[in-house]
C-alpha cells in the first residue's frame, strides 16, 4: 500500500473515532481544511462516502462503520507492537490513557501515581474524568476504572481499591427545619442533590439495600451536578441531602459539619477495578502501572456498584 493511503486511513480513523473534524485535526496536528481535503480524496479513490457531515456533527456511513470496525483494530495492534519495542530500552516509556470518575482519580489513582511517576519519569499518564460507561476501545483508552461488577466479561479486571460504602448526608442547618428520613422512600419529600450520568443522559437513582431487599429511589431537588465533590460541597452549604462515598464525607461527619441518615440501608459494595481489553498485549510500561495500582488488602463485599449506571 502506498504510504499516502496509510496516512489517509489514519486521518479517517481519527475523524471517525472523535466524531469531529475539529478534535481529529487537533489530535493529528493538522488544519481542519487539510483534514477535510484528505478525507474527500480517500472517498473519491474508494468511490464511497465514508462520513456524513452536518453543521453540528460528523458520523460514519455504513461503509465508514465497516472500515472503522475492520481497519481500526489493526492499527491499534500496530501501535501496541511499536510501543512494546520500549522493552528494548533501558527505561520503560510510553503514554497510558485512563478514564475514571473524579472520586476514583483523587482517592485511588492519584496517591499511587505520585510514587509511580517519580520512579518512571519516561512514562506519561493521561487521566480523563468521566462518569459514563465509556467504551475504552472505541475512545482509544488503554484502561478504565469502574466498580467491580460494572466490568464487562470480555475485559481483564484488576482490583485497585478496597470495598466502598455510600452515605446519605445533610448539614445540621438543613435538618434544623426538616425531619430525618428513616426509610429511603421518605427521600421523595426532601431536597436532594442529584448526579447526572452522561451514559443515559438521566439522573442517577440512589441505590439502597437492607436484609436482601434492594431499592432504587429517584430523588428530586434544586441542584444537579456531574461530580462527587460538587455534591458534597452543596450538602455542606445546607442545600440538601447528598449521596456520596463514605470516606469523602467522613472528615465532615467527624467534625459534625454533616449528619448521616439511612445508615442501615447503605451496605458496603465492591471497590474499584482497573479494566482493559483481554486481547490487548500489555506494554512494559502498562504492566508496571497495573502492578503499581494493584490492591493488596482484604476484600469484604461484592455488591452492586453505583457509579455510571
Amino acid at each position: 500500500m502506498h504510504p499516502a493511503n496509510l496516512n489517509d486511513l489514519v486521518a479517517f480513523l481519527a475523524v471517525g473515532q472523535e466524531r469531529s473534524f475539529t478534535k481529529a485535526a487537533a489530535k493529528l496536528g493538522v488544519s481542519q481544511s487539510a483534514l477535510s481535503h484528505t478525507i474527500r480524496g480517500l472517498e473519491e479513490r474508494l468511490g464511497l462516502r465514508l462520513l456524513t457531515r452536518t453543521t453540528r456533527s460528523v458520523a460514519p456511513t455504513e461503509a465508514g462503520e465497516r472500515l472503522l470496525r475492520t481497519v481500526g483494530p489493526r492499527f491499534e495492534e500496530i501501535d501496541t507492537e511499536l510501543a512494546a519495542l520500549s522493552e528494548l530500552r533501558e527505561k520503560p516509556a510510553g503514554t497510558i490513557r485512563i478514564t475514571a470518575t473524579d472520586y476514583a482519580a483523587d482517592t485511588i489513582l492519584w496517591p499511587k501515581l505520585t510514587k509511580f511517576l517519580r520512579q518512571y519519569p519516561d512514562i506519561k499518564v493521561e487521566v480523563v474524568i468521566d462518569y459514563g460507561l465509556t467504551d475504552i476501545v472505541a475512545q482509544r483508552f488503554d484502561a478504565g476504572v469502574r466498580s467491580g461488577e460494572q466490568v464487562a466479561k470480555d475485559m481483564i479486571a484488576v482490583r485497585i481499591g478496597p470495598d466502598l460504602r455510600m452515605v446519605v448526608v445533610g448539614a445540621p442547618t438543613y435538618f434544623a427545619a426538616r425531619s430525618k428520613p428513616t426509610r429511603p422512600q421518605e427521600l421523595v419529600g426532601h431536597n436532594c442533590i442529584n448526579l447526572r450520568l452522561p451514559t443515559h443522559g438521566g439522573l442517577y437513582a440512589w441505590e439502597f439495600e437492607k436484609d436482601g431487599h434492594a431499592l432504587k429511589v429517584h430523588v428530586e431537588g434544586q441542584l444537579v451536578f456531574n461530580g462527587t465533590f460538587q455534591m458534597l460541597n452543596a450538602a455542606l452549604a445546607g442545600f440538601g441531602l447528598a449521596y456520596v462515598p463514605e470516606d469523602v464525607a467522613q472528615p465532615h461527619l467527624a467534625k459534625r459539619r454533616l449528619t448521616r441518615v439511612l445508615e442501615e440501608w447503605c451496605p458496603p459494595y465492591s471497590g474499584y477495578h482497573l479494566y482493559y481489553p483481554s486481547r490487548r498485549q500489555p506494554t512494559p510500561a502498562f504492566s508496571l502501572l497495573v502492578d503499581a495500582l494493584r490492591y493488596r488488602g482484604p476484600r469484604v463485599a461484592s455488591l452492586a456498584p453505583w457509579e455510571g449506571r
